[in-house]
C-alpha cells in the first residue's frame, strides 16, 4: 500500500469525523468532500453513516446552486464517474444506501453504482441499536464489533458482489470490485480492521 494516500469522506451531513480520525490514525489524509471538483486529488472515497434522504436532498441542492458561469456537474454524478474508472468507493450504513442500485419501496436519489438491493432502516430504530459479533473471514477468525445503528440489510447481491459477512436476516458486508460496502459503523469502534481492508483496496489497486 502506497503511503500518504487522500481519502476523500463525502461530508454533506452525517459521522464523517469519525472516520476522518480513523484514517489519521492509520496515517492517511482525510479530505472532507462537498463539491464535486475536490474529487480529483482523491485515492478513494468514504460515504458515512447519516440519513440517506437528508444526503440527497443536500446533494440536490448543491447542484442547484452554483456561483460560476458553468456549473459543477452533480456530486452524485461525480462520484459515479470516479468509481466507474477505478476510485476505490466505500459506503457505510447510510453510505451503502446510498451506494446501492435498488433501495426496496424507494424512488430516493442515489448514487446506484453497486449491484445489491438494501432495505433501510432493517434493524428497527435508534434505540433498537445494537453491537453483533460479526464473523468476516476477510478480516481473520477474530469476531469484529458491528455496531449497528438505523443500519439497513442488503437483500439481494448480483453475480459479480462477494458477501463478505452474513447474518441470520441477509448479509451487511459486501463488496463488488473496487467498491465496499458495510451496514455497520467501524468508525466509531477501537477495531480498525476494515477501514485497512479498504486501504489495502486503494494499494493494491486491486
Amino acid at each position: 500500500m502506497k503511503k500518504h494516500l487522500h481519502i476523500g469522506i463525502l461530508a454533506l451531513q452525517g459521522d464523517f469525523a469519525e472516520h476522518a480520525q480513523k484514517l489519521r490514525d492509520l496515517g492517511c489524509e482525510p479530505v472532507e468532500i462537498r463539491r464535486a471538483n475536490q474529487l480529483e486529488s482523491l485515492d478513494g472515497l468514504i460515504i458515512p453513516g447519516g440519513e440517506s434522504t437528508t444526503n440527497a436532498k443536500l446533494e440536490a441542492a448543491a447542484s442547484s446552486f452554483s456561483s460560476s458561469a458553468t456549473p459543477e456537474i452533480p456530486i452524485f454524478d461525480a462520484i459515479k464517474k470516479k468509481a466507474q474508472n477505478g476510485m476505490p468507493v466505500w459506503g457505510t450504513c447510510m453510505g451503502s444506501i446510498l451506494l446501492a442500485k435498488e433501495i426496496e419501496g424507494s424512488a430516493q436519489g442515489r448514487i446506484g453504482l453497486m449491484d445489491i438491493s438494501v432495505r433501510r432502516n432493517a434493524f428497527g430504530p435508534q434505540r433498537a441499536s445494537a453491537e453483533i459479533p460479526l464473523e468476516i473471514p476477510a478480516l481473520g477468525d477474530k469476531p469484529f464489533p458491528g455496531i449497528f445503528i438505523r443500519a439497513p440489510l442488503f437483500i439481494k447481491a448480483g453475480k459479480k458482489v462477494e458477501v463478505l459477512c452474513t447474518i441470520d436476516e441477509g448479509f451487511v458486508m459486501a463488496r463488488e470490485g473496487n467498491l465496499l460496502a458495510t451496514a455497520f459503523h467501524p468508525e466509531i469502534t477501537s477495531d480498525d480492521r476494515v477501514h485497512r481492508l479498504f486501504l489495502n483496496m486503494i494499494g493494491s489497486g486491486k
